[in-house]
């Protein structure tokens, strides 16, 4: 509660241009529905939730404050900050100041009446054991008996007062003095001043004396002496591991020992470049995508990819795209993941395809599409070029994997980081700016690793759309970073070509497109001819099946050239005209006409008199030859028509032989078994009864003696048929999405899941490739699992419906 007074206190203190940084910080906090009140602002920074969101987006001395801060607790001050720190000189002293200053616009920070810095709650559980350190001596003693803390104050020689209150803050008073500390550390006994030195400097403390059962029996040599003051801590009942307060840590490792601070980013070896230099690289990249990628969704409209049956779009299709649009795999799957988010691909059954959003996308100019997928690749949760998973197997795009918030938080810090460098001066290799993305976003996630180089994956990307060039940040990165799409898109239209509208159709059957095509000329050459060569400059042929394609459309040959004279630089080739010419006059003299059967005969009156028949007009008739007839019904319907009309036509087989039409009696597939009739009285009802279901005596007898031992209602039966009903709420929960598991499985699972114990699954990739994993810290989020996997050595993300199978640990 005083963390909150004090947040709320200080927020209300705010001029309104700091508050409204906050807010903007914090989107998660102020969004829909908008707080109503100080309060209610308070209470949503100060949730788990929002502060994890806020943790991600730190740079690297920012979270190495924040670390300080939570390993600091209640008693963190200014001077205690900076002390722990090192930050002692007056441009140290000025690095933390601007870091604070940093944490305080997300909320994590804020001063008291008192000078006392506060953090939310919930910020001291994001570590573990924050600087290696355990929590303050005041949080371990809160359930210490009265006669407890006079024991620890009379070992280390100091009067006990007479309440619990005083004996608790003269002992805490006694163990924040490092002076204090480090002279009860000296007479101890050799094993225990060892015992201490050694866990204080471990980067886990607790882990050098983790004991079980009773202290006397069990402890390691020294650690009775230092229970005993209080050095060390227990649990009451003396179970547990023992645990060393922060106040003892930070004075075994005396003065000298500093938390790590660098407040300062990685030195980058630049070279100079000028503003002229980068704007014609940009606009040299963001032509070339805009162009494959009006390729690209132009493919997926005219054939949509289809889908695995594990979801996504595979390699196999993923390179019929990119051989079609002439495009490389990293930008067919950047242009296939923008596009989706941003509502111009769509899943459509096994499909792929393109929305009506596509169609209005499509008719803009160059700079228009191009500032669309930008602005969705900058808020893409996820590294749409990452092609192999941890097992290098291959990563079908559009897979729906779970959203990577370190994937996003990597993309803005590339962003930050190239947006620091020094105007005039960049990045001699683009790759080298890996470094400084660690830097300003230390918790993104590079998910790559295939990458020899920190986030090289997202680098590469950004220099194929023009927001990296020449090693700096491009005016088109610049506004990624504000987040000003109209200045983005103004500044898209200045760097990128209008779309063209003419081509140049050469004597040699090929038309020439620079520059990205309108729709319109796209469409049309696409139509009318083969796309060979896509870019800033694309190249289609003319040929004798690409015209008879046109033609098979409905279109005249008049109606081809006068499109293509339209849209043509100069007037039409003549071996252009004359291709057209010659394809029209050749298409069409073979005709093939559907027909589900022929009627032909050697009277020519009787044919014509059946296809002027009015009755006879329902099957379809139509005259192909004096002789012939084709009917659009079926032969046995046409049979059965033409005989009710007075006609004896007879059926032909396939090889022209007359069809002998000969029924064959019906006969039923068994036998009826006899029936069994009651008593043979009149006026009963008789019923049929196999034999084989009739219980015996012994058999009704067997049968009441399990009826009375069951109980009189059976349980509500689960979903597997198993008769068992689910044990817990976690059970249902992973039975309703794990559809491959048995009731066995499903039970284990939930098990660790409420255990929190280890489990060993077999476990399904979106590549297909099956693995078998055993994870621990098992966290259900339904419909995903988040574990600790032992084969990665890593957190990961676990779809329920790709575990096939679950085994002990």
């Amino acid at each position: 509660m005083k963390s909150r007074s004090s947040l709320v206190t200080w927020l209300c203190e705010l001029d309104g241009s700091r508050l409204a940084r906050v807010l903007s910080m914090r989107g998660d906090a102020a969004s829909s529905p908008e707080p109503r009140s100080v309060g209610e602002l308070a209470d949503r920074l100060q949730r788990p939730g929002s502060v994890a969101l806020a943790l991600p987006r730190l740079t690297l001395p920012c979270l190495q404050a924040a670390e300080a801060l939570a390993a600091l607790g209640a008693r963190a001050t200014r001077d205690s900050l900076a002390e722990l720190l090192g930050a002692t000189t007056a441009a140290a002293v000025h690095a933390l100041d601007t870091t604070l200053e940093a944490l305080s616009d997300y909320a994590l920070v804020w001063p008291d009446s008192n000078g006392t810095l506060r953090t939310p709650a919930p910020l001291r559980q994001a570590w573990d054991a924050p600087l290696g350190l355990d929590a303050p001596l005041e949080e371990l003693l809160a359930g210490t008996t009265s006669e407890e803390l006079r024991g620890m104050l009379a070992a280390l020689g100091i009067k006990p007062p007479g309440s619990k209150q005083q004996r608790l803050a003269v002992l805490v008073d006694h163990h924040s003095d490092p002076e204090r500390v480090t002279a009860v550390v000296a007479q101890a006994p050799t094993a225990t001043r060892k015992l201490l030195e050694q866990s204080a400097r471990s980067m886990q403390g607790r882990s050098l004396f983790v004991v079980f059962g009773a202290p006397g029996r069990d402890l390691q040599p020294g650690a009775r002496w230092a229970l005993d003051r209080g050095l060390l801590l227990q649990d009451r009942h003396q179970y547990g591991p023992a645990r060393m307060p922060v106040e003892t840590a930070l004075a075994l490792r005396g003065p000298c020992w500093h938390a790590p601070f660098e407040p300062l980013p990685p030195v980058a070896q630049l070279v100079p470049v000028t503003s002229a230099e980068v704007e014609r690289e940009t606009a040299v990249a963001a032509t070339a995508f805009a162009a494959h990628t009006a390729s690209i969704l132009s493919t997926c409209a005219t054939a949509p990819p289809a889908r695995l049956k594990s979801g996504g779009i595979g390699a196999r299709e993923l390179a019929r795209i990119g051989k079609a649009a002439q495009a490389d795999d990293a930008v067919v799957r950047i242009t296939l993941e923008t596009a989706y988010v941003a509502g111009m691909l769509a899943r459509d059954g096994d499909h792929v395809s393109p929305t009506e959003a596509y169609d209005a996308w499509a008719e803009q100019e160059p700079a228009e599409r191009f500032a669309v997928l930008l602005q969705a690749w900058r808020n893409l949760p996820l590294t749409p070029t990452r092609a192999r998973d941890e097992d290098n197997k291959a990563l079908p795009a559009l897979a729906g994997a779970p959203p990577c918030g370190g994937c996003l938080q990597a993309r803005h810090g590339l962003l930050a980081a190239a947006a620091e460098l020094p105007a005039g001066q960049g990045m001699g290799v683009a790759s080298d700016l890996g470094p400084l993305v660690a830097w300003h976003r230390p918790l993104a996630d590079d998910a790559s690793p295939e990458d020899t180089t920190p986030f090289g994956a997202v680098i590469r990307e950004a220099e194929l759309l023009g927001v990296l060039a020449r090693g700096v940040l491009s005016p088109l990165g610049a506004h990624l970073l504000a987040d000003a799409e109209e200045e983005l898109s103004a500044t898209a239209r200045r760097l990128l070509p209008p779309a063209t509208t003419r081509a140049r159709i050469g004597a040699d059957l090929t038309a020439v497109v620079t520059g990205t095509p309108s729709a319109r000329l796209a469409t049309l050459l696409d139509s009318v001819a083969d796309r060979e060569i896509s870019g800033t400059a694309s190249v289609w042929r003319f040929s004798t099946a690409s015209v008879r394609r046109a033609l098979d459309v409905g279109r005249t040959p008049d109606d081809i050239s006068a499109d293509l004279t339209a849209c043509a630089a100069t007037a039409l080739p003549q071996p252009l005209a004359y291709l057209i010419a010659d394809t029209a006059r050749g298409h069409g003299r073979v005709r093939v006409a559907p027909a589900a059967c022929v009627i032909h005969g050697d009277e020519p009156a009787l044919l014509a008199e059946l296809a002027a028949h009015r009755k006879l007009s329902k099957l379809g008739l139509r005259q192909l030859a004096p002789t012939v007839l084709v009917s659009r019904s079926p032969l046995g319907k046409t049979l059965t028509a033409l005989r009710a009309e007075g006609y004896a036509p007879v059926a032909e087989t396939p090889d022209g032989t007359v069809l002998i039409e000969k029924t064959l009696p019906q006969r039923a597939a068994a036998p009826v078994p006899p029936a069994q009739r009651n008593g043979g009285r009149r006026g009963t009802r008789t019923t049929a009864i196999p034999l084989s279901r009739v219980p015996t005596a012994a058999g009704m007898d067997v049968l009441a003696a399990r009826l009375l031992k069951s109980p009189p209602t059976a349980p509500e039966p689960d979903p597997f048929g198993s008769g068992i009903p689910f044990g817990t709420d976690t059970e249902e929960i992973v039975a309703g999405y794990a559809k491959h598991l048995s009731y066995s499985d499903v039970r284990q699972l939930a098990h660790a899941i409420d255990a929190g114990a280890a489990i060993t699954v077999e476990y399904v990739a979106t590549s297909g490739s099956r693995t078998v994993r055993t994870l621990s810290g098992v966290a259900l989020d339904p419909p995903y699992l988040d574990a600790w996997c032992h084969l990665r050595e890593a957190e990961r993300v676990f779809t329920l419906s790709r575990i096939h199978g679950v085994m002990p640990a």
